[in-house]
């Protein structure tokens, strides 16, 4: 049963979706659209957005720049988890979701809408993060999905549409991939990606050159980190999202940060993406290494223990739920003394930690030399393992007495 709608907020990139959506909306709902997007760091993608949304027939279009919010408040959050979906996944698009559902929630609010709707399909993972996020907001406000209401079951039928329409898009039939992309990375999927015995195009890839075409020589760079959070490449203090874009730069200059995944999405099935994630690969292996010389072990131990249900939340949309405001409290907790330097070492696809430094480092050469010391008695480990053995050597009399 359709909503009676006079006013809805739309989620607008200004892709084939939601160019579509917008018109669809006016059409069957008789009402206001004001389309939103959200400037998470797409660049020139924005630049055509007003234009095309007000001759498509939106009342209004706010664009907000979130980028500085997106990175500081969304990103670093994460990073300082070493937050990893499936062993691959840094999350990009999954970490943005929230971000622009709140900011649609307040223009809903602001503009006294009924409604607020989104592109996402019915079978992907983005309309649970919205829609979620939407009613941790404000239970009552009205959800409208179209892809779960309308007669298209395709993205051909979209480009049909939007031509007898004339409205403007750039995906193709030829080209039929569908990208996500803001500061922290960009992923893409459908189209020949959609069988994972093909090997994504190269000229599919935008902010990464390929390994092979990488630089001949190393580039190596230094982060300054504090609390767990970057502040400073090359000694140089720079805003969470400049840093970020510098390191995007250097990153796919030299052919860090690609993925090819087939991930578990949280509807059921299965997918596969591919994902260009150059600055936060460089920051993930940063962070990794400076916490190895400043976490005690069996904190270090218990926070990687959360790391998987950590990134589970953000992948199925639960950003704004009570598990996940606890858990973050008690990951930033770990991160009080992950403050100091890391150098690493860029090269053809690779990014490795080369040199850590810190203030807090719980690393002693003393302790940990092969050379001559004063200060760790060998003989001590005779007891530790006498000890740790104690119940390997209980278990396995008992096996022998059983077998007599």
């Amino acid at each position: 049963m359709k909503k009676n709608i006079n006013k809805v907020v739309l989620a607008y990139s200004g892709g084939l979706d939601t160019s579509v959506i917008l018109k669809w909306l006016i059409e069957i709902y008789q009402c206001e659209v004001i389309a939103f997007a959200a400037d998470l760091g797409q660049g020139e993608e924005l630049e055509p957005l007003e234009e095309k949304a007000m001759a498509t027939g939106a009342g209004k279009i706010y664009i907000e720049d979130l980028k500085e919010e997106f990175v500081k408040d969304y990103v670093f959050p994460a990073l300082r988890a070493n937050a990893v979906y499936e062993g691959s996944y840094l999350l990009g698009t999954s970490l943005a979701r929230p971000l622009i559902a709140k900011k649609q929630m307040e223009i809903a609010k602001k503009e006294g809408a009924d409604a607020v709707s989104h592109g996402a399909t019915g079978k992907g993972n983005d309309q649970v993060r919205f829609e979620l996020s939407y009613l941790a907001i404000d239970p009552r406000i009205s959800i409208i999905a179209p892809w779960r209401e309308w007669e298209f079951r395709s993205r051909k039928s979209l480009i049909d549409y939007a031509e007898k329409h004339r409205i403007p898009i750039t995906i193709t039939e030829e080209k039929p991939f569908s990208s996500d992309r803001n500061l922290f990375h960009i992923s893409f999927e459908g189209g020949v990606l959609e069988d994972p015995w093909q090997e994504p195009p190269e000229n599919m890839y935008v902010l990464s050159v390929s390994p092979e075409k990488a630089p001949d020589q190393p580039s190596y760079l230094e982060i300054d980190f504090e609390r767990g959070d970057p502040i400073a490449v090359n000694g140089e203090k720079m805003s969470p999202a400049m840093l970020l874009s510098c390191l995007n730069k250097m990153g796919g200059e030299n052919g860090v940060g690609r993925v090819d995944l087939v991930e578990n999405r949280f509807v059921g099935m299965k997918s596969r993406g591919i994902y260009e994630t150059p600055g936060g690969t460089i920051l993930q292996v940063a962070h990794r290494a400076l916490e190895s010389i400043t976490m005690d072990r069996e904190v270090m131990h218990l926070r990687d223990s959360l790391v998987p249900k950590y990134s589970e939340l953000i992948y199925n949309g639960f950003w704004f739920s009570p598990e996940m405001e606890v858990m973050q409290k008690a990951i930033n907790d770990t991160q009080k003394n992950v403050s100091g330097t890391v150098r690493l070492k860029l090269y053809k696809g690779n990014c490795q930690s080369v040199g850590i430094k810190s203030p807090y480092s719980l690393y002693r050469h003393d302790l940990a030399t092969f050379e001559e010391d004063a200060v760790y008695d060998q003989k001590d480990a005779e007891g530790f393992i006498s000890l740790n053995a104690l119940r390997l050597k209980i278990q396995t009399r008992f096996k022998s007495n059983e077998q007599k």
